[in-house]
């Protein structure tokens, strides 16, 4: 019998929530309070800490970050597409103290696992019990030839971090001449966000079809596939922005010329009049300093997925971008990453089991336009045997956008903010 898409919703998120709630209430915490140390207040970091204090008001929590206001990559594109003021992005962490966080302003320059130390840039060692990651990712600019020359001169940018690139390419598209061509070149998984590429261009065609309808979007993919939401982009590409986006699949950006804005791939050289390469990305160096940058590639963090410890470095955990997993790379599953986290390690300090089976929920919304969209919501079960998590029934990509979707997602986008910042 098929599930109605709200209800499917509603029960993935009522099974959620029983998912990584702690199995009994917190017992009375020892005479010594145990310190968790959360370092990046991001939707992995910031949920971690709040929910660390929810479900158990005797652990202390310490969360480490260096930016004073929180900054909302999800929704960025909509400022790139020009629907909205990039200061509606950024929002304030002032909540958080309110649940009992320590809030420290600094950034964390090393991590010492045997004496379990962390230390920050402004001279502080801070002991931990317990220490969760939730770092974001690092940008391997270096496997694009050019790409450092090409990004000092103003040249080329991956705005996929939201804040200053986000603008400057918002700038770039909008001095473009009528006829000109933007190139936007992705990496192939794993990555952050893969749908951003898509949407990106969608959000793009949207603005030159009002104010620069002779121009084209070239997206240089080094997916085989338009691989998220691909029907529902396509329908919507054919429907709103006919000979506009061309997609040109396999085809990853390997070096960059500044001077004549040509971007060189395995199979072709292109130019453009702004260029937007996203490079391949990794966890980062402070991941690999703690030792926890620990798979064959030497880019991403292994992790048991039951408690998100590190599989090298006991009492650390990792949660969110950094993670080596089947996982999609974004804004819910890093939230939910961060509950199963923090319910585990409520466990462990009080020395019970965490939950052998816990579950995963990932919705993610796209825009094609100023006023429609499309999403996915699937929800994953860990199995213990196989030690991946598994899709389970239902679930799935929209094949078309919808208005009612639009509104779906900028509701998902405030409720997102709200549980990760209070």
């Amino acid at each position: 019998m098929p599930i109605d898409r709200r209800d499917f919703l509603t029960s993935s998120a009522a099974a959620l929530t029983a998912a990584v709630l702690p199995r009994t209430a917190a017992a009375k915490p020892h005479a010594a309070q145990p310190h968790v140390v959360v370092v990046g207040a991001g939707f992995g970091g910031a949920t971690c800490a709040k929910y660390l204090r929810l479900w158990d008001p005797g652990i202390q929590v310490t969360l480490i970050e260096p930016n004073p206001h929180f900054t909302s990559c999800p929704m960025s594109n909509w400022v790139v597409g020009g629907f909205l003021d990039f200061d509606y992005l950024v929002k304030r962490y002032d909540k958080l103290p309110k649940y009992g966080i320590r809030m420290v302003r600094d950034r964390v320059t090393g991590v010492d696992g045997e004496k379990r130390l962390v230390h920050t840039q402004g001279g502080e060692k801070i002991a931990y019990d317990r220490l969760v990651l939730a770092p974001g990712m690092e940008f391997m600019t270096e496997k694009v030839e050019g790409y450092a020359e090409g990004a000092k001169a103003g040249k080329v940018m991956h705005a996929f971090k939201a804040g200053p690139e986000t603008l400057l390419l918002r700038k770039q598209l909008e001095a473009m001449p009528d006829g000109g061509v933007f190139i936007i070149a992705s990496p192939p998984p794993p990555g952050r966000c893969v749908s951003g590429p898509y949407e990106r261009a969608s959000v793009a065609a949207h603005y030159f079809k009002q104010h620069k309808p002779k121009s084209k979007i070239i997206m240089l993919d080094g997916h085989i596939d338009v691989v998220s939401k691909g029907p529902m982009f396509k329908a919507a590409w054919k429907e709103l922005y006919p000979g506009m986006i061309e997609h040109r699949p396999n085809n990853l950006a390997v070096g960059f010329d500044h001077r004549t804005m040509t971007v060189r791939t395995e199979f072709e050289d292109q130019k453009g009049d702004v260029v937007n390469i996203i490079p391949l990305q990794r966890a980062p160096q402070l991941c690999k300093d703690a030792g926890v940058r620990n798979d064959a590639l030497d880019r991403w963090c292994r992790v048991d997925f039951t408690t998100y410890e590190s599989t090298s470095v006991p009492n650390i955990h990792v949660v969110g971008d950094p993670i080596m997993s089947n996982m999609p790379k974004s804004a819910h599953v890093s939230n939910n990453q961060a509950k199963i986290a923090a319910a585990a390690i409520i466990e462990l300090l009080h020395g019970r089991q965490p939950d052998p089976v816990p579950v995963i929920g990932s919705t993610s919304y796209s825009v094609t336009s100023d006023h429609t969209s499309g999403s996915i919501a699937v929800v994953m079960r860990y199995d213990p045997v196989k030690k991946v998590y598994q899709r389970q029934p239902e679930g799935g990509a929209n094949k078309t956008h919808s208005e009612i979707e639009f509104e779906y997602g900028r509701s998902w986008h405030e409720n997102m903010w709200a549980d990760t910042l209070g």
